[in-house]
């Protein structure tokens, strides 16, 4: 997306090797856009060295690939007068949804759709028949887009199982894997992957909610949260989490899920770890939380039997 804009405007791009704040900071004086992912700009806040003037000839700061945290976009607001322009797109799609470029961007949201672009959110129930209903403003739900952005379909898709659904159905809305829920005004706010959802005791629970709590206790750098088997209630609801020592109390994070979650949605075990797993985009693999889990299970269950033994 970035190359497209700058070979069609003829502009220089500057390429770094990796992500690496002091550097990112000292080309920002030689740049008027930068796009990014949730981690550059949390780590970009982690330099003192950012402010106002270094960001004094960015036009634009975009933000996509995963959603962003309330309290960077408000934190970056402050230190740099940029609020970031939050998009949300797919190698099958291009650019889905975008906040505007001359008017309010709004924190925890990813825009309207682009013109051309229709975009509804469904009920989950109903996915994959043909009877999907749109859900009203403010109900999650699995969202689907239809357009000429659209692509085709997967290359040498017969040779994938007969038993995996086709994304794109009879009347063109193509099932983006992803859910979310729209404001009264049209607005998209995402809520994680519908393989992420994860159902324990019968109800649905949606790790981004859990998530944006966790986020924002003190100490607390990042988040995952992920659906482990469980005998007793089909899914467990794991937190890993990556934190700053000397600010970290996990009876913090107890009295955070308390206040703002209901009880089955507080996470079975909490885990420390020192970094979260993640692809070239900057997401986290969720996906590897839960194999290294499952792993860890295995491995704690031999040690058990031969300590029995």
């Amino acid at each position: 997306m970035a190359l497209h804009c700058a070979m069609l405007s003829a502009i220089p791009v500057t390429f770094l090797a990796r992500f690496d704040s002091e550097r990112v900071l000292d080309s920002l004086r030689n740049a008027t856009v930068m796009m990014g992912v949730p981690t550059h700009y949390s780590r970009l806040l982690e330099n003192p060295r950012l402010d106002v003037d270094l960001a004094s000839g960015i036009r634009l700061f975009t933000c996509g690939s995963a959603p962003l945290r309330d309290s960077v976009f408000e934190e970056f607001a402050e230190r740099t007068g940029h609020r970031i322009c939050e998009r949300y797109g797919m190698s099958e799609t291009g650019i889905i949804t975008s906040n505007p470029y001359n008017d309010e961007r709004l924190a925890g949201t990813v825009g309207y759709p682009l013109p051309g672009v229709e975009l509804r959110v469904v009920d989950n129930d109903a996915i994959p028949t043909e009877a999907a209903t749109p859900v009203t403003p403010g109900v999650i739900g699995s969202v689907e887009v239809r357009g000429p952005h659209v692509f085709s379909g997967y290359w040498h898709r017969d040779r994938v199982s007969t038993s995996t659904l086709d994304p794109i159905d009879a009347d063109g809305w193509f099932t983006t894997g992803d859910l979310g829920s729209l404001d009264e005004s049209g607005r998209l706010r995402l809520h994680g992957r519908s393989g992420d959802l994860i159902i324990s005791g019968g109800e649905n629970i949606y790790p981004k909610e859990i998530e944006l709590v966790l986020d924002e206790v003190a100490g607390v750098r990042e988040s995952a949260v992920i659906g482990v088997p469980d005998r007793d209630l089909g899914e467990a609801v794991i937190a890993v989490i990556v934190v700053d020592d000397e600010r970290f109390a996990l009876d913090n994070c107890n009295a955070e899920l308390a206040r703002k979650l209901s009880r089955h949605k507080h996470p079975k075990q909490i885990v420390v770890a020192p970094s979260l797993p993640r692809n070239a985009m900057g997401k986290i693999q969720k996906n590897v939380l839960r194999e290294q889990h499952e792993q860890h299970e295995q491995h704690e269950q031999q040690q058990a039997i031969h300590g029995h033994g």
